[in-house]
């Protein structure tokens, strides 16, 4: 299936590993022109143009918007992906944590996104895609603020979709389930934060789907992919879920 990305200018945010990665692959293999950024250095995948960045310090996001529309000539696509997490309990988490979640998680979206906006009315085929979480629809009690904030997303790309789609601007949101990237799998990680036995933790994370596993990065960036590209033109302010069936409800 042509997704008639090719050509087209994506800007990636947190794209040096996990999703953003991914995501940024599968642009790549749609013959569209990609930048990745992100506080690691650049992926090398593909002619892509890379930008380190801190996306959670004011003034870096629209360091990245403006460094990719420069070297794209242009902006077609944006896809918000930077994001922490951890597990903690609601009174343990502090005011400077709520703020930094903040920041990272929700202002970076924002700022982007303002940023964007000029290049983005100039596309004819302009889309945004912000990554969200399933715990933006169901509140995982173990993340609360990670939580908080991609509910947040969510509400700013129904925002965005309604403020700018009569400029031909598409907003649309994703919302991953558990996935099997660093997040989960890295030492230190979500995985080792709920137990000694890593494998026993990611088997229950797994057999708590419906599906019966974990998601992967892939099937992430495929939705990610197809919300940005032509076959998606009559989509905007959807939620989608990539969840292995993890919400157990339609919304």
């Amino acid at each position: 299936m042509d997704l008639g990305l090719s050509g087209r200018c994506c800007l990636v945010t947190g794209s040096t590993a996990g999703i953003g990665l991914e995501t940024a692959r599968q642009f790549v293999a749609e013959g569209a022109r990609v930048v990745t950024c992100g506080r690691r250095g650049a992926p090398g995948i593909g002619e892509t143009h890379h930008v380190s960045c801190d996306l959670g310090v004011a003034g870096e996001p629209e360091r990245a918007v403006a460094e990719a529309a420069h070297a794209l000539g242009g902006l077609d696509v944006l896809v918000n992906n930077v994001g922490v997490a951890r597990q903690a309990r609601f009174e343990d988490v502090d005011d400077a944590e709520w703020e930094a979640y903040f920041q990272l998680d929700v202002m970076s979206y924002v700022r982007t996104i303002r940023a964007a906006l000029p290049h983005l009315r100039a596309s004819r085929a302009a889309a945004i895609v912000n990554v969200s979480s399933s715990a933006a629809k169901r509140p995982s009690v173990g993340m609360p603020h990670y939580s908080v904030m991609k509910a947040a997303v969510l509400s700013l790309s129904r925002l965005v979709a309604d403020l700018y789609g009569p400029e031909g601007i598409r907003c649309n949101a994703v919302a991953p389930g558990p996935t099997a990237t660093d997040i989960w799998l890295a030492e230190g990680g979500l995985a080792d934060q709920l137990g000694d036995d890593r494998e026993a933790v990611l088997a229950r994370v797994a057999a708590g789907r419906p599906l019966g596993r974990m998601g992967t990065a892939a099937d992430s960036a495929a939705v990610i992919v197809f919300l940005s590209s032509d076959r998606a033109s009559n989509v905007t302010g959807a939620a989608w879920s990539v969840d292995g069936g993890t919400v157990p409800v339609i919304l």
